[in-house]
Formats: C-alpha cells, structure tokens, sequence
C-alpha cells in the first residue's frame, strides 16, 4: 500500500486563545466541501504521515480525511511544560482545533494514545464525532504494556542514516504487523527529522516525562468508556499486549457495545497499511 501514496496537503493552524502557544500541523486529503469529514489521530511517538495509506483510499470514495499532528510530535510546536504532554490537554487542543475549521460530526479514527483521546471527547456533553473507530486501544491498558513502551521512549536516540531508524522502527514496532521493506522504509523516513549530521525522532523528546507517571499503574477509564454513545468500532490486534480478548469482549457488551474487528499476525498496533485493515474501516464507515 506504499505506491501511489497521496501525502496529503499540509498545513499548520495557530489555536489562539486559550491555547495561544500551540500550533498544529495536519494533513488534508481529498475535497474540503466533501460531504463526510474523517479525522485520524496517531500513537504516542508517531505522526499524521501515518495514515496515508488510509487518507487515500478513504479520500478516492468521496471522504475529506484530516491526520493531524498532536502538540510534540510532527509538525505541530512543543510545549514549555512537559506536564501538559497528557489525554486531557490533546483532548481539549483538537475539540478546539475542530471548533476553528468549524467541524462537528466528524468520523474519528484514533490509533492507541489517540484512541485514547477519542474516548474522552466521545464520553462528553457533545461530541464532535458521529462516529469512532479505536484502533487497538480500550479503556483498560495494563501497565506492564506502558512499562514496556517506556523502555524505548526514554531513550533519546540519534541515527546516522534511515538504515538504522528502519532497523530500530522494526524492533519496537513489530506489533505493526508483517509489513513491506518499502513499508518499513516510508515509516522510517517520515519517524525522522534531520539533526547535525544525523537524524533524530520527530517528537519531543519531554513527552517521557509526564508518562512516567502514567505508566505507574493500569489505565482504567471504564467509566469514561460507559459514557460514550456514539457507535465504535474497535481494531484488534491480536497479539496485542495493550488490548486482550477480555476487554474487547466487555467493549462489546456494555458502554457504546463496540464492534470489534479482530487482525491475526498483528500485535500493537494495526498499522492501517495493508487492504484488509483499510478495507474494515471504510466499510464500517459506510463509505
């Protein structure tokens, strides 16, 4: 799913009071007066250039698909305090970065950490999605699963060449399932921004602080879950460490009861490449 892959129009959108120091860049495919508007939010350490693959075929049946740059990460700005790198904050940032390009009754397709952000905007007063597709993330996430991925974030890593950012990509994303060389090489060069005479991830690297804490006990936000209304379909990885058969199981049968779409082969997280994956989500999504 490499060839061909439209990279999307870019831009970057100053949010202006009460978030007057954030930025955030996004990517836009497909046409602006389209009828349904698809926003895709990326993991922890990735970025909007995640979802090409998807925009595309998404955007060739008729839908306007938004990725946007959470704040840290791509080519939205950094933070002062590290503090604010946390769901609330990217919660409250894109509810408002929607209310500026004047959307309401998006289709949300949030992967991992911005599934996570789905959740707690979907289990508000007013939702801005009509729809929310969760991909491989739940309202319960053990917390040997967040040890495990602050193993590599607290490292600050420099590369000499895209050879060694696509061998370290390979090793922490292997849960991205049996990707293409070609695969592997995109995500390599789109994880990285220049730095002297190397290459270095394109994220803050202050995102570790605040997840520290995080990772200190399970996530639970089941509560939060049995608030959302708005129907969802839910991503599974298979070998998933971070979602088990068990909480998919309860997403179905209570809260929203979530679809659930099981991927074999694929660990955390479906990386939304291969046609069986892309197919699942446009066909859900009606489009």
């Amino acid at each position: 799913m490499t060839d061909a892959l439209d990279e999307g129009r870019k831009h970057r959108l100053a949010l202006g009071e009460p978030f007057a120091e954030v930025t955030l860049g996004y990517r836009e495919w497909g046409p602006a007066d389209a009828p349904r508007t698809v926003v895709c939010v990326h993991g922890l350490t990735r970025n909007a250039a995640d979802f090409a693959a998807l925009a595309t075929a998404l955007a060739a049946r008729g839908a306007r698909v938004l990725a946007v740059d959470v704040v840290g990460r791509g080519d939205s700005s950094w933070l002062d305090d590290p503090a604010g790198y946390a769901v609330p904050t990217y919660a409250a940032h894109l509810a408002h970065w929607l209310r500026l390009l004047g959307l309401d009754g998006v289709d949300w397709v949030g992967t991992s950490m911005g599934g996570l952000v789905g959740m707690a905007l979907a289990a508000g007063e007013r939702p801005p999605m009509a729809r929310l597709v969760l991909n491989d993330v739940g309202p319960f996430v053990p917390k040997a699963a967040l040890e495990e991925i602050g193993t590599y974030l607290a490292k600050e890593l420099r590369f000499a060449g895209l050879d060694d950012v696509d061998a370290h990509l390979r090793k922490i994303h292997a849960g991205f399932g049996p990707l293409t060389d070609a695969q592997w090489r995109r995500l390599a060069a789109t994880s990285v921004v220049p730095d002297g005479d190397g290459w270095r991830l394109h994220y803050d690297p202050a995102i570790r602080v605040p997840y520290v804490d995080l990772a200190a006990d399970d996530i639970d936000l089941w509560e939060l879950y049995d608030r959302i209304t708005v129907p969802t379909l839910v991503l599974h990885g298979a070998d998933s460490p971070l979602l088990d058969d068990a909480t998919c199981a309860a997403m179905a049968a209570r809260g929203p009861r979530a679809e659930v779409r099981r991927f074999e082969g694929v660990g955390h997280a479906p990386a939304l490449l291969a046609a069986d994956q892309i197919e699942a989500v446009a066909a859900w999504l009606g489009l």
